[in-house]
């Protein structure tokens, strides 16, 4: 039994040792990459610009690692201390102030810099937002290297452990001491029992990080009935995101335009001729005109006698953003009054071939979007209400106002 008691013992101390070993290295890129997405990816991207440059080679870009930590913290009053790089991406980006951080240490900053210099791996895309033909590239995820260093130091541990039993059996023999005989692995409670807790801790956390995605759907991209470039339409030919989605600044819903706004354009637009090749994810081109024709036909429009023919039907469009009953979400509240971009939400829209979903839209990720954005009370008469806000910030008590700080998390904000 002591003999038993001594396995198990050393069996723990090294699977604690080899844990220890492991979790500074896990958790500084776990927490760079959670933190990432708590602090900086609703306006950033590692390697694009979206509401904010982009971040991938910040550190190059920074004369003083010191004066990165400060801007971070509190933009406003590195600009306000005239040091020029601060200044000059003041300016770059409208004189926006970039959201304070002050909670963030050292630590955490280096964290988040060391996930961005490691970012993960974009798959490519040509200009018109789709994949290349030749292929794409995935990144990679650590925590799979970790699991399987863990395992690999668990087996080391195992043999060590049976080394050991053999040598101090040699040993006893060759002073003549008799040993029983040691019970196999196999056979062995205290091995069972340990290894029972092991595959039920691995089950759990296993469990656990897959049960999180339930119900999200982060990058679902479905075939639409007509291919519908966002690159060519917003982003080549800069067609205003609320001339389609008009819904977006006047009601709670964004809608989809009906066929009859697509054939303002294309009732004169029978071909795609000067623009840029289009691909689909899987790398297949597409016939831009026979995307055009297939309009015409749901629209019930001939376009050689230039009429309608009476034939159309609604396009069966596959719906991509959507959000459980219980939740309210307001697209005008969030356009018109809180001035918040549709590129904060659903990614660079005008970068995509096929839309896909950009953000997870969870409760999380929308309730530290209401902590960290700040309100735009200038020259805005949907916050005018709130008049001590407006007394404090003209006394200079406070420099800027949250979603939070006006009731943005409160529960029945968003649930009914």
């Amino acid at each position: 039994m002591m003999q038993h008691r001594s396995v198990v013992r050393n069996i723990l101390s090294l699977l604690i040792f080899g844990s220890l070993l492991m979790s500074p290295l896990a958790n500084k890129a776990q927490d760079g990459k959670q933190l990432f997405n708590q602090k900086c990816a609703s306006c950033h991207a590692i390697d694009k610009k979206l509401v904010g440059p982009a971040l991938k080679g910040v550190e190059d870009r920074w004369p003083e690692k010191a004066q990165l930590y400060a801007w971070i913290r509190n933009s406003a009053a590195v600009v306000k201390s005239g040091y020029p790089r601060a200044v000059e991406v003041y300016n770059e980006y409208n004189k926006v102030q970039m959201t304070a951080f002050p909670e963030l240490k050292d630590g955490d900053i280096d964290a988040i810099l060391a996930y961005i210099n490691a970012g993960p791996v974009k798959k490519d895309t040509d200009a018109t937002g789709g994949a290349q033909p030749a292929g794409t590239t995935e990144g990679s995820d650590s925590t799979m290297l970790f699991g399987l260093l863990t395992l690999i130091l668990g087996v080391i541990a195992l043999i060590l452990l049976q080394v050991n039993s053999n040598l101090r059996k040699m040993s006893d023999e060759r002073e003549g001491q008799s040993t029983a005989e040691p019970v196999p692995f196999w056979r062995n409670k205290a091995y069972i029992a340990l290894s029972a807790i092991i595959l039920f801790m691995a089950g759990g956390y296993i469990t656990f990080q897959n049960a999180q995605g339930l119900g999200r759907s982060k990058d679902y991209q479905p075939e639409q009935p007509i291919y519908y470039s966002h690159t060519v339409h917003a982003g080549i030919n800069q067609i205003n995101c609320l001339y389609c989605h008009g819904g977006a600044q006047d009601s709670k819903h964004a809608n989809i335009p009906s066929v009859n706004v697509c054939m303002n354009c294309h009732m004169g637009i029978a071909e795609y001729a000067k623009g840029p090749k289009l691909y689909r994810e899987d790398g297949k081109e597409v016939d831009g005109t026979a995307e055009i024709q297939k309009l015409y036909q749901y629209a019930g429009w001939d376009p050689e006698s230039k009429q309608y023919t009476g034939k159309g039907k609604p396009i069966e469009w596959i719906r991509i953003h959507n959000l459980p009953d219980h939740v309210y979400f307001n697209h005008s509240q969030h356009v018109s009054a809180g001035k918040v971009q549709c590129q904060t939400c659903h990614g660079e829209i005008q970068k995509m071939g096929e839309v896909y979903q950009h953000s997870d839209l969870s409760m999380g990720w929308c309730v530290n979007c209401h902590r960290e954005t700040k309100v735009q009370f200038a020259d805005n008469k949907y916050y005018s209400i709130y008049e001590k806000f407006h007394e404090d910030l003209k006394n200079k008590k406070i420099d800027s106002v949250t979603v939070e700080k006006i009731g943005g998390t409160e529960c029945q904000k968003c649930h009914y």
